[in-house]
């Protein structure tokens, strides 16, 4: 099979901060931005890899989802609970030394007992963002 990642997505509550962030504090590429009857979608992702993207979203849209539903993913956002990516990156310590000024930091650079070494952040949307060190 030849299957890949083509997208990813993840809740946005601020398209403003989220663009911000990705785009300035990532430095990502911005793929596309879409305002559609008062929402807005923005697709961005690493330069190099035109392949795979990750949308950002307003929250809870799936017109399947109850307000009892749509409350709970708000309130999960708020606490940071709700969703995350995991990134990669061969350079931890100089990536988290650029990325701390522009992000809330939720865990320094840590050599992780089951082998891995990594930092988090979240984003301004709460949504956990883990560097991981690949060699």
């Amino acid at each position: 099979m030849d299957i890949t990642i083509h997208q990813a997505f993840l809740p946005h509550n601020d398209a403003a901060e989220s663009l911000a962030f990705y785009r300035d504090t990532l430095g990502f590429e911005v793929r596309g931005d879409v305002e559609y009857e008062g929402l807005h979608w923005i697709t961005v992702g690493p330069a190099g890899q035109p392949d795979t993207s990750i949308v950002l979203t307003p929250p809870a849209i799936d017109p399947g989802i109850t307000d009892d539903e749509r409350r709970t993913v708000t309130e999960m956002m708020a606490k940071g609970t709700y969703a995350g990516i995991n990134l990669a990156t061969k350079d931890l310590d100089g990536t988290f030394e650029r990325l701390q000024t522009g992000a809330e930091v939720v865990q320094e650079p840590t050599d992780q007992p089951w082998g891995v070494r990594d930092c988090a952040f979240r984003d301004p949307a709460g949504n956990m963002i883990r560097i991981f060190e690949v060699k």
